[in-house]
């Protein structure tokens, strides 16, 4: 089954995001995944507005994991960790 990588994040350096967006990009191609949404038009409707959300599909659940814990993903998280707040979720497609 396929998997479904979900962020949501509110940015407070751009510039340090930048860094994680362009090193995770290739972390999560990498992987297999592929973006389906990436910031854009949204409307918060419950919940915590976070202003940038993200979704990628991965080939599967182990897939998504295995990427977030790559070693190139856990560099580029480097550069998210103090320049955003974020929620992240995997969540396996039916």
């Amino acid at each position: 089954m396929t998997a479904l990588w979900i962020a949501h994040v509110h940015v407070s350096d751009a510039e340090a995001y930048g860094k994680y967006a362009a090193i995770a990009t290739e972390a999560i191609a990498a992987h297999g995944g592929v973006f389906l949404a990436r910031g854009g038009r949204y409307q918060q409707l419950e919940g915590n507005d976070r202003p940038r959300n993200v979704v990628a599909r991965f080939p599967s659940m182990e897939a998504a994991l295995e990427c977030y814990n790559s070693p190139r993903y856990q560099e580029a998280l480097g550069f998210a960790r103090g320049a955003s707040e974020r929620d992240l979720v995997i969540v396996e497609e039916i």
